[in-house]
Order: C-alpha cells, then sequence, then structure tokens
C-alpha cells in the first residue's frame, strides 16, 4: 500500500476533502492522511457537508499539524501534495524517507472555499466546486499510477 499526505495552511477543507476522496477512491492501493501548516483545529462544516452529499464519510476527520507526519515514528509518505498555494510557498519539515528515497512532491492549486462570502448556498456551492477540481485531480492522479 502507498501513502499520500494533502498539506494546506488550515487543514480544516481542500486537504480533508482530498484525503477523504482518496481513501474512498484510492483504496486499497492507496492511504491518504491530510495535515496543515497552522491546522484550526477543526474540519470545515461545509467541507463535511460536501463528502457527506457524495456519499463519503470520511473516518474520524481531525485538523492535524504536517509535524505529526515529520516526527519518529509517522507513517512514510510516498507523494505529498501542497493543495493550496499558501502550504506551498512554506518551508515544509523534512519527511521520514522511505528505502532511502523522499516522498514525490506534487502541487495541485485549489482556490479557498472557506473564503467564500455570502450565503449558505452560495458556500455550498464554492465547496462543491472545489471539491469536483480535487476530484478530477485525484481521478487523473490514479490513472496515471496504473
Amino acid at each position: 500500500m502507498k501513502s499520500i499526505l494533502f498539506l494546506c495552511t488550515g487543514n480544516s477543507a481542500r486537504s480533508i476533502m482530498a484525503e477523504a476522496y482518496m481513501n474512498r477512491k484510492g483504496a486499497p492501493e492507496w492511504r491518504a492522511f491530510s495535515a496543515g501548516s497552522r491546522p484550526t483545529g477543526t474540519p470545515n462544516p461545509f467541507a463535511l457537508a460536501t463528502l457527506s452529499a457524495h456519499g463519503i464519510e470520511p473516518e474520524a476527520p481531525r485538523s492535524k499539524s504536517w509535524d505529526e507526519f515529520a516526527a519518529p515514528g509517522a507513517p512514510f509518505m510516498d507523494v505529498v501534495v501542497t493543495v493550496c498555494d499558501n502550504a506551498a510557498g512554506e518551508v515544509c519539515p523534512l519527511w521520514p524517507a522511505k528505502a532511502g528515497a523522499a516522498p514525490r512532491k506534487l502541487h495541485w492549486s485549489f482556490p479557498d472555499p472557506a473564503a467564500a462570502a455570502g450565503s449558505d448556498a452560495d458556500k455550498h456551492a464554492a465547496f462543491e466546486a472545489v471539491f469536483a477540481d480535487i476530484r478530477a485531480m485525484i481521478d487523473q492522479f490514479l490513472a496515471a499510477e496504473r
């Protein structure tokens, strides 16, 4: 089984949705995790509602620091993907190497749906649009990995 880590600043929306979708779509070949450089501490309720609307129930989602995945004993990652431009511009921790090889690093830029203004319907629409883009990128990634 290969492991993939999705990173964002707050680990409350984009990375949470990517983790949950990858765990659904990539299983059993892939196991996904998510984390943030400055986690908010709570998954965004609109992210969870978006996943639920698509029949995806994440396993105990939580907003956590990327330091958990750089610590001794952390799972080794085959791939690390930043899903927001802020996290991509930050200095990431050194990830544990697997068989002497550092994880492959990718950047997929998605707008922050949590920054959407307006009504709840507007916010739901923003989350749906970003989730559709995340889903398309993961589907493309998995097709290329086969």
